[in-house]
């Protein structure tokens, strides 16, 4: 049974043009996530990096593969569960802003949540925190 009284949908061409706006991706490859202890513990025994908020790992994989591989820590220290997970959402977005721009093809980073800095420090803050690390980390060293 068919309605009379609804309208057709709209052709194309027609109505409101509410694309969304298309903007470049700064990266060639893809982002994934750590899952397993192997990977944290190998990154672990790389490139260290202090920042304000928290600690970044980073290591060069050397297996040919061009994605990045960015693993989140967040241990008891932190405190109970609701702050884990908080630093650990947190630290995700600020990698999720910044490693498109700044993370470099077929390295691992894990962001280490520090206890109670990487709850309360401003966003904006953890952001420049993570630009300064990951400049300190490719930074050619003599």
């Amino acid at each position: 049974m068919v309605r009379q009284d609804m309208t057709p949908p709209e052709e194309m061409g027609q109505g409101i043009a509410a694309e969304a706006p298309i903007a470049p991706s700064a990266v060639s490859f893809c982002i994934t996530t750590m899952r397993h202890r192997p990977e944290f513990l190998r990154t672990a025994s790389a490139r260290r990096q202090g920042a304000g908020g928290f600690l970044v790992q980073a290591r060069f994989r050397a297996d040919g593969k061009p994605g990045v591989q960015v693993g989140f820590t967040a241990s008891k220290k932190i405190g109970n569960a609701v702050f884990r997970n908080r630093a650990k959402r947190r630290l995700r977005e600020v990698a999720r802003a910044v490693l498109p721009q700044l993370g470099q093809p077929g390295w691992d980073y894990v962001l280490v949540a520090r206890p109670g800095v990487t709850v309360d420090r401003p966003f904006a803050q953890l952001l420049t925190d993570l630009e300064t690390a990951l400049r300190a980390i490719h930074s050619v060293r003599a």
